[in-house]
């Protein structure tokens, strides 16, 4: 076997990646679909939120029969964890992904498990010099943390679930973001009991609202992957960048050349996790760490390093 996709399918965006055991990276993408809306409120998946899906999802097993591919694994997480309908999305990934493996399915993985095919992914190329490392994914309805080979924790935060919860005005109130902040640094108080992160000597932010915020931090004039992986960005730096979005309206922060659509009106509250994120790691390192390092890597190329 050569060729293998790996899906991620989360809250907010379904993301793909072709690997090639030989060739390397053929092809990454990403689509907002936005499958969680909702969900945290009803329960269940909107049919809107399953038919984008799937129009993403067709467009991606087509990909994958023009590059050849072999093998793929889908997984999905936090949205499809809380979802009661969710077996109308499976047997959508069912009928979709049986074009390239008979049988293939999307699994639902646990927040554990996620954070650990996010850490092997996200430290991939990161200087073994700078462990220990403590992974940081924060995406659409969860964040995952893991220390390596020390523990693993999954929160119920995210930027679309702390936007739909607390912070709906555009741009938010502060009674909003205050609300929201308590109720952020008590799920980080949740996993700071369950992992060491004071054994870490270097955290490392994935997933989207991280690397556009280090977009924006670097002023760049569209977004560059290659220049976002690895890239390491001060907190006084990220705090900058952090209080002029949420302070934005979606409409503006659209202005920004590296801001995707389809997170413009969740990245402030992506924005104050992030906050409160850089605040519990000084008081967890005494001060010691004072940047975050952001990589393009994640879950994705965990998932291709397990199936080549």
């Amino acid at each position: 076997m050569t060729r293998v996709a790996a899906v991620d399918c989360g809250t907010n965006s379904i993301r793909l990646l072709i690997h090639d055991s030989e060739a390397g990276e053929i092809c990454r993408e990403m689509t907002i679909v936005r499958l969680g809306e909702g969900v945290d409120a009803t329960g269940q998946f909107s049919p809107d939120a399953i038919a984008r899906t799937r129009e993403a999802l067709e467009t991606y097993v087509e990909r994958m029969v023009a590059e050849g591919v072999e093998a793929v694994r889908m997984v999905a997480t936090s949205a499809t964890r809380d979802a009661a309908n969710r077996d109308e999305f499976f047997d959508m990934t069912r009928e979709l992904l049986g074009r390239i493996q008979p049988g293939a399915v999307a699994e639902v993985i646990s927040g554990e498990e996620e954070a650990a095919l996010s850490f092997r992914g996200a430290t991939t190329d990161l200087d073994d010099a700078r462990a220990p490392f403590c992974v940081i994914d924060l995406g659409g309805g969860s964040t995952e943390f893991i220390v390596g080979g020390e523990g693993a924790y999954s929160t119920q935060m995210g930027c679309v679930r702390i936007t739909e919860r607390f912070m709906r005005t555009d741009p938010p109130t502060d009674q909003e973001t205050a609300a929201a902040r308590e109720y952020i640094d008590s799920l980080i108080d949740d996993a700071r009991a369950t992992v060491p992160l004071s054994h870490a000597a270097t955290f490392v932010g994935c997933a989207g609202t991280f690397t556009t915020l280090s977009a924006i931090a670097q002023d760049l004039d569209a977004y560059d992957p290659e220049a976002i992986h690895c890239s390491e960005i001060t907190f006084d730096d990220m705090r900058a960048v952090t209080a002029k979005l949420r302070a934005q309206t979606a409409a503006q922060r659209l202005e920004n050349p590296v801001m995707h659509a389809g997170r413009a009106d969740v990245i402030g509250s992506g924005a104050t996790v992030v906050e409160q994120l850089m605040t519990a790691i000084e008081k967890e390192t005494g001060g010691a760490v004072t940047s975050f390092v952001i990589s393009e890597k994640d879950i994705l190329d965990g998932i291709v390093a397990g199936l080549l």
